[in-house]
């Protein structure tokens, strides 16, 4: 089984791609007016619209509800990233580096996804990274 995707349901699908294409800094590709996906090297980052809900079945998925999975994203540089981030997210936590080994900041989308960028900073977590 391969990882394909993980996929956003968006009261406002093109609020939401813009902020996505800033945070990736990747171009979404509009697969449909109501669907778009950010392809990275790790995997896919896809948003429908609500209207897409009732494509599997009406009330399956609700905009604006998610408050227990959060998206991360691997960066090169974790400090770069958040001097540039900063000052255009909402930030639900500033730098530090978790017992894992990862160091992070956590921001929200604009429909309140929680949003995790980190790298690798323990020589622990970057042998973890390093063997993937």
């Amino acid at each position: 089984m391969k990882f394909a995707s993980t996929r956003i349901i968006a009261a406002d699908i093109k609020a939401m791609v813009s902020f996505y294409e800033l945070v990736t800094g990747a171009r979404a590709q509009w697969l449909a007016p109501v669907f778009a996906e950010i392809v990275t090297p790790g995997a896919t980052l896809a948003i429908g619209s609500a209207e897409t809900v009732a494509l599997w079945k009406e009330g399956s998925a609700e905009p604006g509800a998610n408050r227990s999975a959060t998206i991360e994203l691997q960066v090169e540089d974790i400090d770069a990233e958040f001097e540039r981030l900063k000052d255009k997210v909402t930030l639900v936590h500033d730098m530090k580096t978790m017992p894992w080994g990862n160091k992070t900041f956590q921001f929200r989308d604009p429909e309140g996804t929680a949003v995790s960028l980190y790298m690798p900073e323990t020589e622990a977590a970057k042998a973890r990274f390093s063997s993937r």
